[in-house]
């Protein structure tokens, strides 16, 4: 990971660290060839930094971890969940020029 604040979700510890987690959850899904996902990186990593110990911010490669790409319904990527509860509270898809404005207001309503 680039960051110290970006955590690595897998299909094996993504129901202890996404859906059982007591902060409200923003799972990246992405993969290494993808272009608006590599685009996007900053701008999670610069949130995790920023909402560090309130809100827990990782990426899941799509690639290595089919079954819970498979399991939310990711056909596209980069698609941003916010996780809260072990529940679905916001979902972004793609990579828009108010991304960090959309996902802040996310954060807000989820805090």
């Amino acid at each position: 990971m680039a960051s110290a604040n970006v955590h690595e979700f897998t299909d094996g510890n993504f129901d202890a660290e996404v859906l059982k987690s007591d902060q409200p959850t923003l799972v990246d899904f992405w993969a290494v060839w993808c272009g608006p996902c590599r685009a996007i990186a900053p701008v999670v990593e610069g949130l995790a930094t920023q909402y560090a110990g309130k809100i827990k911010i990782g990426k899941l490669d799509v690639d290595h971890n089919q079954k819970v790409a498979e399991q939310y319904g990711i056909r596209s990527i980069p698609a941003l969940l916010l996780f809260k509860g072990g529940k679905v509270v916001e979902q972004l898809i793609g990579n828009s020029g108010s991304l960090k404005t959309k996902l802040e207001e996310a954060f807000k309503k989820a805090l």
